[in-house]
């Protein structure tokens, strides 16, 4: 019996190892006060599900995808920038449309204070979603980290820092995640101890509205390749950055580095800032080693409401056909000139046809 369930074991293994693993990023998704007015239905609900049909298919393309929560949970009144505060449904339809794993430390993150925090946790528990990069307390960071999701026999370790949190201080027990290279060496370590295989770190960075990197993320990048890292994945500055491969020669491998997706969604009128990016990137074993393979991008634009009764709506690059008339010309500018600048500066990360 021993031998039996030994063999099984082998067998399962083979077969996982065979298995490419996909995966999706998104970068901010954001609700400002327009948005959340366009989303009130008459009954007083909010109703989030027009904003990402066109772009669903792509996200549950991926065995996990990731998306950065920028607005807290934090109640009533629901409201906009420069202090969010996004229903609760907002969260249940981006679960829904198939994002696995919520990145919650990002400068917003305590727009609500300790309070909306909090609730924001709870919020995110009750409806059964992952998140990572903000703790009620000391005890539950130990308890989520590292948060390692085991995908067809790959161990992926996320985590998830920010640079601050617009001044706001914390006020009580509650747990911010922010970037220090200590802190993120320690996680790092911590994720290989308990048998992480791929470790993503992703990071809420950078200036923004800057279409380039700043020195402070380049440097902060290139030590985190040589700490070992295979995905550095970046937010915050609302405009796309570029992406690139980069060799680690110490670790023999590939590391993706991904400076900023832009937003996923938002209301921001800036023509850079008008849509973003969706990375989509696959992992596979290799003599036992998982290795990135296929890494690349899609652009989408955020078609905003002229009408009651309308809602935001992600259009896809190649579903120009989707957009109304007056949409069109904005649609045409974001995509070249977000295409001009990663085609200039990206490297090895193409867009996908």
């Amino acid at each position: 019996m021993k031998i039996l369930s030994i063999l099984l074991l082998s067998i399962v293994s083979l077969l996982q190892s065979n298995h490419t693993v996909n995966l999706t990023f998104v970068g901010d998704a954001m609700q400002h006060a327009p948005q959340i007015t366009a989303a009130l239905q008459p009954d007083g609900t909010y109703d989030y599900t027009p904003c990402f049909q066109y772009v669903e298919d792509d996200i549950r393309w991926a065995d996990f995808a990731v998306v950065n929560l920028e607005c807290p949970l934090g109640g009533k009144p629901y409201t906009g920038y420069p202090c969010f505060s996004a229903p609760d449904s907002y969260a249940q339809r981006l679960k829904d449309v198939g994002f696995d794993l919520f990145l919650t430390a990002n400068n917003h993150c305590l727009d609500r204070r300790d309070k909306g925090l909090i609730r924001t946790c709870q919020m995110l528990d009750s409806l059964r979603i992952p998140h990572i990069g903000t703790y009620r307390d000391s005890q539950e960071r130990e308890r989520s980290l590292p948060y390692i999701e085991d995908i067809k026999g790959i161990k992926i370790a996320f985590l998830d820092y920010t640079y601050g949190t617009n001044g706001i201080p914390i006020q009580g027990d509650v747990i911010v995640d922010f970037i220090d290279q200590q802190l993120i060496a320690d996680d790092i370590q911590k994720a290989r101890s308990r048998g992480a295989d791929v470790l993503c770190v992703n990071l809420h960075w950078g200036i923004e509205y800057q279409l380039k990197p700043v020195a402070s993320q380049r440097t902060l990048a290139d030590w985190l390749v040589t700490q070992g890292v295979d995905f550095i994945i970046g937010g915050h500055p609302h405009v796309v950055e570029p992406m690139e491969m980069r060799y680690s020669e110490e670790y023999d491998k590939k590391v993706l580095l991904v400076y900023s997706m832009g937003n996923f969604i938002s209301n921001q009128s800036d023509i850079d800032t008008r849509g973003g990016a969706l990375v989509k990137v696959s992992l596979k074993l290799e003599n036992g080693k998982p290795v990135i393979i296929e890494p690349r991008y899609k652009l989408f634009f955020v078609q905003k409401p002229v009408s009651r009764g309308e809602n935001y709506v992600l259009i896809p690059e190649a579903r120009p056909d989707l957009l109304r008339p007056d949409a069109k010309g904005e649609f045409t500018r974001f995509m070249q000139r977000t295409h001009d600048l990663v085609t200039s500066h990206n490297i090895d990360v193409p867009c996908e046809p």
